[in-house]
């Protein structure tokens, strides 16, 4: 077992998108329950191709980008078995010139988790936690997951949320169970609150609550937003106007891939309104400076 190191040549990288799914092994097989899930995240995104962790990583390195990538685990509220973090981290390890992996525990597994947590940081280094509030089923500034964040701000790494609407069980009766209203962003005010010293990275534009993360981005100063999941050309324009003020220094480039192309991504990107010298920033100085990449 390799520990992961990034090997990143971030001169010559193109961008680095801080928002990609593994969600294919090659180590277990696809849980019979995932398939539901599959097939309405299919309907939802008009069909998805599923790579695995590697080919997510040549992918990548055609482009001259590097991912950040992860696994959901949502197996207490789901009750669909994840792609083990062990895997993302190793596979990372062995094309650490373009991936960089977070780690995602449940946080109703308690103790457990966050004894996983230490382990995952310790002895396979993962650089950064994933959760989804929504599939996870709980609201961030519960205490129950407090613990979990601990660990991570002691050891300096993002935790990376998802927020507001999800593609996820959408379009199936009752949205599959799944409640929107824990991704609502200004819960997590409460955690910037808090954890002043833990770096927090809002996923997506976050409909129907784009104020409410602008809000929080610009009053807690350790708070990001990643651009993923969305074209940009549906960008609300108070998402690009403080993506060109305010917050020009916390705007992450992210796709959401596979269910978002970075191709696609880009050309769209290319016909927003951002400044000259605000692209850079977006599309991967943001990202060294929040990841610790340099130095």
């Amino acid at each position: 077992m390799a520990k992961y190191q990034p090997n990143l040549n971030l001169d010559e990288l193109v961008a680095i998108d801080v928002h990609t799914h593994a969600e294919v092994s090659t180590r277990q097989p696809r849980d019979p329950c995932g398939v539901l899930f599959d097939e309405a995240m299919a309907r939802y995104f008009r069909e998805v191709k599923r790579p695995t962790i590697a080919e997510a990583a040549q992918f990548y390195r055609e482009r001259k980008m590097a991912a950040v990538i992860f696994t959901v685990d949502s197996e207490a509220e789901m009750g669909i078995t994840r792609v083990m973090n062990e895997e993302v981290a190793e596979v990372a390890a062995e094309n650490s010139d373009v991936l960089i992996p977070f780690a995602s525990i449940d946080p109703h597994k308690g103790k457990m988790g966050v004894r996983e947590a230490r382990r995952l940081i310790e002895e396979f280094g993962v650089r950064g936690f994933k959760f989804h509030p929504t599939s996870q089923g709980f609201y961030p500034n519960d205490r129950m997951a407090y613990p979990l964040y601990e660990v991570i701000a002691a050891a300096g790494l993002p935790a990376l949320f998802h927020t507001g609407q999800t593609g996820a069980g959408a379009g199936a009766p009752g949205g599959m169970g799944l409640r929107l209203k824990y991704s609502n962003p200004l819960h997590l005010d409460d955690v910037a609150a808090d954890f002043p010293d833990l770096t927090i990275i809002m996923a997506h534009p976050s409909f129907p609550w784009q104020d409410e993360a602008l809000a929080v981005a610009t009053h807690k100063p350790t708070c990001f937003i990643d651009l993923s999941g969305w074209s940009p050309k549906y960008f609300p324009p108070n998402l690009v106007q403080y993506a060109n003020t305010l917050l020009k220094d916390r705007m992450l480039f992210g796709t959401d891939y596979p269910v978002l192309d970075p191709d696609r991504w880009l050309r769209d990107f290319e016909q927003l309104p951002i400044k000259p010298e605000v692209r850079p920033l977006i599309m991967k100085e943001n990202a060294i400076r929040m990841l610790k990449l340099r130095g």
